[in-house]
């Protein structure tokens, strides 16, 4: 109580499914409660009794955070229970939530060199739950409001109490009941109640799709046929050109074009339907780090050939056009312009990339690795 001032208004950061978490201060050494200034800060979850995650969830937040250790995983410092009261103790993420980033009101707008880096820690994090924790889990409520930035905007998963220990021998799945956030949810999981790892890479590839078009998941304010981000996006990423529709106006001046289709490619193959084709996070993560290393390198050559384990990402597309930057619907130096007044755009205006487009056509995707798969 004396970390958080007993709890002040001033203090609060925010409120979940487990309850309110607010700011407070302890003594770096000591690790006990100590004034603002010179200590370090930290966030305490408080549990409400009456809200959506209870003791149960509690218990598996430290279980699980206790027991792993990464960059990109919030630090669980400690736990306090006494009485009726339970609260967990972590590092303070001074930028918040990348909900707010996006979401909020009056908010900076996040650049597209940004949001690549948030999403590739956010892809480390989840591909070090699935393949290199001593225990591997499953996610399970991958989205938004549980990915933390700290100040220099590396991202952090939190909120593990809905994780769930990954299938183990011959199994490919877990059967529980369905929890999780609409539409972050793969559709598999809602229909069967089988999880596994390709559920989070479904989440996956529907808070990268928010992150490059700016909108939310669930959007109930937009038009009918637009309320549902993946199916609204769907018809775009199937078409030539139909990027330019996708990509967040906010950041239109500020992507390499094959940098844009590239991150698209990755919603695309993250949100198939069969959850056997989704890539493994570890895929991901390569093909992140290739454009987080070309936004840092934009007068470098043409962007890598992708990871033979992952050749459902070949681009089919010329290198000439490796440093021109998209600028939306309008043509200049920077980019080609691509009649979008039809979906049949004409071949003669459509950027090579995508005149063999992956998206377009099919690809083949990897045979899934077994001991990854989590084939439904």
């Amino acid at each position: 109580m004396l970390a958080t001032r007993n709890f002040k208004p001033e203090l609060f950061l925010g409120e979940g499914g487990f309850g309110k978490v607010f700011k407070g201060w302890i003594c770096q050494d000591e690790r006990s409660p100590s004034r603002p200034g010179d200590r370090m800060p930290i966030a305490v979850k408080t549990l409400n009794r009456e809200g959506k995650q209870g003791h149960k969830e509690w218990v598996a937040e430290i279980n699980h955070l206790g027991a792993l250790q990464h960059p990109n995983l919030v630090k669980l410092i400690g736990y306090c229970i006494e009485d009726q009261h339970r609260m967990l103790v972590y590092e303070y993420m001074p930028r918040g939530s990348l909900e707010n980033h996006l979401f909020k009101r009056r908010a900076t707008t996040l650049t597209w060199d940004v949001r690549i880096k948030i999403m590739l820690g956010a892809a480390k994090g989840l591909a070090f739950l699935h393949e290199k924790a001593i225990k591997p889990l499953i996610y399970r409520d991958f989205k938004t409001s549980n990915v933390l930035l700290d100040s220099e905007y590396n991202a952090k998963l939190s909120d593990f109490g809905l994780a769930k220990d990954a299938p183990i021998g011959d199994k490919t799945h877990v059967t529980t009941q369905v929890i999780g956030t609409q539409g972050y949810a793969a559709p598999e999981y809602i229909m069967t109640g089988h999880l596994n790892f390709k559920s989070d890479v479904y989440s996956f590839g529907v808070v990268l799709l928010e992150m490059l078009t700016g909108r939310k998941a669930i959007d109930k304010r937009r038009p009918q046929k637009e309320q549902k981000l993946v199916e609204w996006a769907k018809p775009h990423l199937k078409n030539r050109g139909g990027i330019y529709h996708l990509i967040d106006p906010n950041i239109k001046d500020q992507y390499s074009t094959r940098c844009a289709y590239k991150a698209m490619k990755i919603v695309a193959h993250c949100i198939y339907g069969d959850p056997k084709l989704r890539p493994l996070m570890s895929d991901v993560v390569k093909e992140l780090q290739i454009i987080f290393d070309y936004n840092n390198d934009r007068s470098s050559s043409p962007l890598p050939t992708p990871p033979s384990s992952f050749k459902g990402f070949h681009d089919g597309s010329s290198s000439s056009n490796s440093s021109r930057y998209g600028r939306g619907d309008g043509g200049s130096k920077y980019g080609p312009k691509v009649d979008l007044s039809s979906s049949t755009s004409s071949t003669k205006n459509t950027p090579s990339q995508f005149k063999n487009s992956p998206l377009y056509f099919t690809p083949p995707f990897p045979s899934p690795n077994p001991k990854y798969s989590g084939n439904a």
